[in-house]
């Protein structure tokens, strides 16, 4: 199980990379406007935000396997019609495709909840950041493998620019089988069978095709219609530390889809290459997934809010050293961007750790679900505004509003330890 999804992840790291990389600059080339370039991976945010509670729901009726290939699948179909968006040089088509795509991060970033359905309490951390840090290998490897496939498109006669489109709906296409085939048994109905048997999950909020004895019903089953649909709000309104939870997730994700998503753009202007753009995104990734283990293992040991503490720290020395570079700058850009990576990494394992423990394990698909729609929603609208900021003011201004915004943070996370318990 664990192997599946670390191959999912690879493939699917692969296939989100790919695309995060060329989608600024194809859409702001062929519109011929830095703003529209920056609604490039808004749009992607948008439909995994989009995505995040059907997905959701989906697994609560009938496991993690069938969410995960709905996610992937959707992504392989916008893959290819963004492909197409971007031969035609048509920017409506590209933009409305890339929704389509999101369904690669909403499964991706599902994942790591699968790897937490069996995981003991101890490790729940870590086993969630391993399955975060196989998206490593993609990650890495799919901004690098962008100028290839054009050049690969090219020479079978398709228009080069896309390529990489068409390298991600493969990759995707290959993660769906991946979860198909290998995710066997399903993590979330097992511990939905083991929580019956033990008695911890009411009868009426229960997957619909797991009966009281453990057994799995072969059927489609669907979720029972007195399940309370609000629950999963309530839970993470109601748990100050399901609350900071959600808050450190939905930060790190917004300042680092914003700083990431313009910084293409910004070496653009100073004549970067797609090839030095792609090793300095790729280095970004590398903050982004390459560490999580020992950033899982932080959380374990010494506690998921000081590592949340250290994630928001990290964005706003990342925000100084990347908000301070030149376009040309490809190194301190680099460094900016490791810094940005290994923020998200801390917020993201740490916080998602500590909202699937704050909240009641009936109610943790629909409260992940959640912290995913609000997540890509944070990201979404720091991607859509940070077009807007570089094309008025400079990706510097940027970079300051960014780190300005995290500031605020690190007094929520004081009030809350002092919190008592």
């Amino acid at each position: 199980m664990v192997r599946a999804l670390s191959v999912s992840q690879v493939l699917g790291g692969i296939g989100v990379a790919t695309v995060l990389t060329v989608s600024t600059l194809v859409a702001a080339s062929i519109s011929g406007s830095d703003i529209v370039g920056g609604l490039a991976v808004t749009f992607a945010v948008v439909g995994a935000a989009l995505m995040s509670i059907p997905m959701a729901r989906l697994a609560a009726r009938r496991g993690r396997r069938p969410a995960l290939l709905a996610g992937y699948a959707v992504a392989t179909v916008g893959a290819v019609v963004a492909a197409v968006g971007a031969a035609l040089g048509n920017a409506a088509v590209l933009l409305a495709a890339l929704v389509a795509v999101g369904g690669g991060t909403t499964a991706g970033l599902a994942a790591r909840y699968a790897a937490t359905d069996l995981a003991a309490p101890g490790r729940r951390a870590r086993d969630l950041s391993l399955v975060v840090w196989a998206m490593t290998v993609g990650s890495v490897a799919g901004p690098n493998l962008a100028g290839p496939a054009q050049g690969v498109a090219a020479g079978y006669g398709v228009v080069a620019v896309a390529g990489p489109f068409l390298l991600s709906g493969v990759a995707f296409a290959l993660a769906a089988v991946t979860v198909t085939v290998g995710l066997r048994p399903d993590p979330l109905r097992v511990v939905w069978a083991n929580s019956l048997r033990s008695g911890t999950v009411p009868s009426g909020a229960v997957l619909g095709d797991v009966t009281r004895s453990g057994a799995v019903d072969s059927g489609a089953g669907v979720a029972s219609a007195a399940r309370d649909r609000t629950a999963g709000w309530r839970a993470l309104w109601g748990s100050p530390h399901a609350r900071l939870a959600l808050l450190g997730i939905v930060l790190c994700h917004t300042v680092m889809v914003a700083l990431m998503s313009m910084t293409p753009v910004h070496m653009d202007h100073g004549g970067a290459s797609l090839d030095v753009i792609g090793v300095v995104i790729s280095l970004h990734i590398a903050g982004m997934f390459a560490l999580s283990p020992l950033i899982g293992w932080l959380a374990d040991r010494i506690g998921r809010v000081p590592v949340l503490a250290v994630g928001a720290g990290l964005l706003v020395a990342a925000a100084a050293v990347a908000g301070s570079a030149p376009a040309s700058g490809a190194v301190q850009l680099s460094i900016g961007l490791v810094l940005l990576g290994i923020g998200w990494s801390c917020g993201l394992v740490a916080g998602s750790a500590l909202l699937t423990e704050s909240v009641p394990v009936a109610v943790r698909p629909d409260a992940q679900g959640i912290s995913d729609l609000l997540m890509n929603a944070g990201g979404a609208v720091g991607g859509a505004l940070a077009g807007t900021a570089v094309a008025v003011a400079s990706f510097g201004g940027l970079a300051l509003a960014s780190g300005l915004l995290v500031l605020p943070f690190c007094a929520v996370i004081v009030a809350t330890s002092l919190r008592p318990a």
